[in-house]
Order: structure tokens, then sequence, then C-alpha cells
């Protein structure tokens, strides 16, 4: 009772912890096919590929795109050789300097990438200064730039990858090699470098999708070479686009593609090297009889379906045109919104009969006021209508010492007009 219980509080964990990290990507994803413009999932209007195409015709998108591929290359080859580089000085080196050796290169991944970004722009501008070359130097070129800072710190996660290989490394294979005549070279190129090749292959895909995805140091070092990440961000300021859910299906979709294939390349060469575990002496000095390449290789059978169901899909969009669930769509949320526009104007008509019946009674119901106010009758309504300034005027007139209070302000100005009776 007490496993099975276990067993299904595992699985639930499992599955809420892929509902959290796959969850928002699903979603977007989802929102690629959907016609609304801004990025949602309900409600759902109309399957539509449109955001696909205007993808593809943003250009600014495609050149980030370009940028990064080409920062992103340049990152790997310099990042997998100081890599290869740390790894090796580190398992050769004296072991009393190992740790500090260590602490050294790893501090990099502790620092800010905003402090690297900044460091890398003053640091190369000073050289640049210093060896008298122009702004348009090389050294002041963004993909420069970029490459340099990112591989500051991703040569790290590099190293860290291949001394996890090296140290299962035999170094009696390379003495071997070197007292039978290889140079160090050579003993380098034939013997080391083919063992660490997995890891070397990891490392590139690591330091790869680092650059991809970095913002924080490529946002003081790009210049005149936005990244993806780049373009993405000036775009989200002013508001995101279904295009950007459709660039993110795609990139999800890749991903999945190549992992497919490098788990099924990986379940081939299990199944390969079983076969031949296997196999009896006769078999070994003839044609051993492999399995095939979809034989208890699941990994294998969906690559293949999620091919078929990329097809499908592709065909799908050359062919489908949405333009009439669009229309009727447009023309529903057009009558939604003249109905709303309708029921406001009835709210405000019967707001305001209200209002004007309320004001009405308060009307009817208050006693007059009174203008006594202690500042000569200013603020009553009638003070600017002439009756009662004609009415003093004829007073005036008849008295000689009175002075006259008809100057149109109801006796605002009369000294005498703030003092008690």
């Amino acid at each position: 009772m007490n496993n099975s219980f276990l067993r299904i509080s595992i699985w639930v964990y499992l599955a809420i912890f892929f509902l959290y990290l796959l969850g928002p990507l699903v979603i977007m994803s989802i929102t690629a096919f959907n016609s609304s413009e801004f990025p949602r999932m309900t409600p759902w209007e109309c399957l539509t590929f449109q955001w696909f195409g205007e993808l593809m015709q943003d250009q600014r998108i495609l050149n980030g795109i370009k940028n990064s591929l080409i920062i992103g290359a340049g990152t790997v080859v310099l990042s997998v050789a100081m890599g290869l580089a740390g790894a090796l000085l580190l398992t050769q080196i004296w072991p009393k300097l190992r740790a500090t050796y260590y602490t050294i290169i790893i501090a990099p991944i502790l620092i800010p990438g905003v402090v690297l970004g900044i460091s890398t722009l003053v640091f190369w501008d000073r050289i640049n200064r210093m060896l008298g070359l122009g702004a348009d130097s090389f050294l002041s070129n963004g993909i420069f730039l970029t490459v340099i800072g990112q591989s500051t710190f991703i040569a790290s996660y590099c190293m860290l990858v291949l001394v996890a290989r090296l140290q299962r490394y035999d170094v009696a294979l390379t003495e071997a090699a070197l007292d039978l005549g290889a140079s160090h070279a050579q003993a380098f190129r034939k013997i080391l470098l083919p063992f660490m090749r997995p890891a070397i292959a990891s490392a590139a895909v690591l330091a790869f999708l680092a650059s991809f995805e970095n913002y924080n140091t490529t946002t003081f070092t790009f210049g005149g070479y936005p990244t993806l990440t780049i373009e993405l961000a000036q775009k989200v300021r002013y508001g995101i686009t279904p295009a950007i859910s459709a660039l993110a299906f795609i990139i999800v979709a890749l991903t999945v593609f190549f992992a497919l294939l490098n788990e099924a390349k990986l379940k081939r060469q299990e199944l390969v090297a079983a076969a031949r575990k296997k196999a009896t002496v006769e078999e070994l000095a003839g044609k051993i009889k492999l399995p095939s390449f979809f034989a208890g290789n699941m990994a294998a059978v969906l690559l293949v379906v999620f091919a078929i169901a990329t097809i499908t899909v592709v065909g799908t969009a050359t062919a489908y045109n949405p333009g009439q669930c669009i229309a009727n769509v447009k023309e529903q949320k057009r009558l939604e919104a003249e109905e709303r526009i309708q029921e406001l104007r009835r709210q405000r008509e019967e707001r305001r009969k209200q209002n004007e019946a309320e004001q009405g009674g308060a009307t009817q119901s208050a006693p007059k006021p009174s203008n006594n106010s202690g500042f000569g009758n200013v603020f009553a309504p009638n003070t600017l209508g002439g009756d009662e300034g004609t009415d003093e005027g004829e007073e005036g007139s008849n008295n000689d010492t009175q002075p006259s209070n008809n100057s149109g302000f109801g006796g605002a100005f009369d000294p005498n007009s703030l003092q008690n009776d």
C-alpha cells in the first residue's frame, strides 16, 4: 500500500513538474495557430498559418537570426578551444595550484552578464585607442565584441563538460603512444582527441545554445549587429504579435527534432553493440545481422511520426484558406461592439434621466438660498442681471450723500460690505 502510494505520488509530482516546465511552451505554440492579433489561446477564433508568413517577412527578425547564427558559430569555436585548453591544464597542473586555477576559471560564471558586457566594451575600446585604430576597426565591430564577451563565461561551461570526460581518460594510452615513437601532437590528434569527441560535441551544443539565448552581455556589445534576443526585446516594448509565437513554435519543433534524432542515434548504437556482443565467432568473422533502425528504437518511431506530422502541417498550410472564418469572426466582433455601444448609450440615458429627476425634486424641496454671505452678493445668481442694480441706482440718485453700488459686482468692493449688521 505504501509502495503504491509512493509511485502515485512520484507520477503526480512528475506530471506537475513537466506541466510547470513545458506548459508555457505548449500554450505559446498553440497561440501561433490562432487568428487573434494578440497571442492568446482562448477564446479560439480561427485556425491560421498567417503568422508564420509574417514571421518570414519580418526582416528584423531574420537579420537577428542571421547575426545570432554567426555569433554562435564564433562563440563555439573560441569557447570550445579555450575550454579544452583549460581542462587539459587543470588535469596536468601541480595539485597544490589546482584549486586556485579552478577558482579563476570558474569566476566568469559567477560574474553578472551586465558586468561582463560593460567590461568587454570598455577594455577593447581602450585597446582600440592604444593601437590608434578608427571607430570602424574590427576591434569595435559588434560581432567581434559579442563573441569575445560571450566566450569569457561560456568557455567555463565548456571546460566543466570537458573535465568530466577527461577525468575518465587513461593517461597510459598517451604514454604508450609516446613510447612507440609518436609525437605529442600525434598522440593528441589520434588518441586523446577521438576520446574527447563526444564531450567536445556536447560542449559545442551547450556553447551555441548559451550564445543564442544570451541577452545581458550582448546588449552592451552588439553594436550594429543585433541578435535575435535583442530584436525580440525591442519588439516586446511596443507590443508583441503571434509572429513571436510562431518563432517560438519553430524553435521548439527544431529542438524536439534534433533531440529525437540524437536519441535514436544513441539507441541504434546500443542495439548494434548488444548485437555484436551476443554474436558468435562465426558471425563476427562473417557479416552480423544487425537489427533494423526501428526495432526496439522508440525514439526512431517518434522521429518518423514527428516528420510525418510536420509534412502534414506544411501541406495543410499551403492549401488551407481561413479567409471566410476570419471574416465571420470580424463580423461577429463588429456586432458585439455595436451591442456594447448601444448598451452603454442606454445606460448613460438612464443615468441622465435619473439625475434630472433627482435635481428636479431637490429644486422643489430646497429653501431659497440666503444671499447674506458677507461678500456683498457677489455670488448671487442675479447679481449681473441689472434689476437690483437699477433699483440701487435710483435710490442713489435720490440720496446724494450715499455712494452708488451699481458697479455690476453686487457691492463686492463696498468698504462696508463685510461689516456685520
